[in-house]
């Protein structure tokens, strides 16, 4: 009996029956689909935008495709949003999946959402709150760290971690509030005041783990994107995962794709300072050696100097005194007394004009050696 029902039995390979359930799945056709959309992938060289609709209350999957052509005209549609697909199903032979090809994507609630954010994406960027000129350097070493999270959030673990293994020195407070529903945004705002005034804060970081577009909204209201780029303080902006971009994220001064690479970018590393340090110091102290020999070089030649400059001093002052009496000797009245000449006076006066003496008068000339006492016979005009 068993061996007879085995030869009766209708088996298939598996290519075959993928082939035959591929023929099944092929005639279910203009069906439409709800979900969340995650895992997008897209690239100008495809033809072919890669998707999976997620149901959120389950988890439950279902592969998705779109051409390109269609997929690009829809505006601003990203990874969260809620939306209904119709198209027909398919099934990829090989590995025996089951995949959705869409010829048609709606946004459903989140697409009303998202169209408003456009909106108010557009208009404060209008204002210049997104400007790049308004940004603001982040402190080097701050004093203390503002750290606005969710109550017992994962991302505040991760931000104390961090901050506390790279330079634990630094002050940090804590703000837990809400950071999800309707409530969020005000409690945000309030938290971020708070903190943004406490003595020493230098910077404050804005934490929040990563969550569906509807988790992530409070941090695109207004208000929180006001009171971002308003803030007394910088701020850096660590919401929701790489791919997301919540409107804080422009508004803050520096955005970081995670809570953990926030904590990096804003204390420093104490032990690349310590390292640093070490490397300014052993600088310093080259630097300090090789003045000293320059100092102690020039030192030695200014010494070598010094000791000759006297006897050249000596030398060029003996040199002028020699010139000075050479010229003085010269215009000696002596010297003209050498050379044949007399000085004549008369009553203690040099006589120059011969009018100043009458005949019988007495004068005494003065010669190079000795004196005479003379009377006057004659005076020619």
């Amino acid at each position: 009996m068993e061996t007879g029902a085995a030869a009766e039995r209708k088996v298939y390979s598996v290519a075959e029956f993928n082939r035959r359930l591929a023929t099944y799945v092929g005639r279910v056709r203009d069906v439409w689909v709800e979900g969340e959309i995650s895992e997008l992938r897209r690239s100008p060289a495809w033809a072919t935008v890669f998707l999976t609709l997620k149901d959120t209350r389950t988890g439950a999957c279902l592969s998705a495709t779109m051409p390109r052509r269609r997929f690009d005209p829809i505006e601003t549609l990203t990874e969260g949003e809620r939306v209904q697909a119709n198209g027909s199903l398919s099934l990829y032979e090989a590995r025996g999946e089951v995949s959705l090809r869409a010829g048609t994507l709606e946004r459903v609630g989140a697409g009303d959402h998202a169209a408003a954010l456009a909106l108010l994406r557009r208009a404060l960027a209008a204002e210049g709150l997104f400007a790049p000129e308004r940004k603001r350097r982040l402190p080097r070493f701050p004093r203390a760290v503002g750290l606005l999270t969710g109550v017992d959030a994962a991302a505040r673990g991760d931000v104390v971690a961090a901050i506390a293994t790279r330079y634990p020195a630094v002050r940090l407070v804590i703000a837990e509030t809400r950071v999800q529903g309707p409530w969020a945004p005000g409690a945000i705002v309030a938290a971020l005041g708070r903190l943004s005034a406490c003595d020493g804060v230098d910077v404050v970081i804005l934490a929040r783990g990563g969550g569906s577009f509807e988790d992530l909204l409070p941090f695109s209201d207004e208000r929180v994107v006001r009171a971002v780029a308003g803030c007394a303080v910088p701020v850096v902006s660590a919401v929701g995962h790489e791919q997301d971009e919540p409107l804080c994220d422009l508004a803050a001064d520096v955005r970081a794709p995670t809570p953990t690479a926030a904590a990096r970018l804003v204390v420093p590393d104490l032990d690349e300072l310590l390292a640093g340090l070490g490397r300014s110091r052993q600088r310093l102290g080259a630097g300090t050696a090789r003045a000293l020999e320059r100092d102690r070089a020039r030192l030695e030649r200014s010494g070598e100097r010094l000791a000759v400059a006297p006897r050249l001093l000596l030398e060029r002052r003996r040199s002028a005194l020699d010139r000075s009496a050479a010229r003085l000797q010269a215009l000696s009245p002596r010297a003209t007394l050498g050379r044949g000449y007399a000085i004549v006076r008369a009553g203690g006066a040099v006589v120059r004009d011969a009018g100043t003496v009458s005949a019988g008068g007495l004068v005494e000339i003065e010669l190079a050696q000795g004196g005479l006492g003379a009377r006057v016979e004659e005076v020619r005009p």
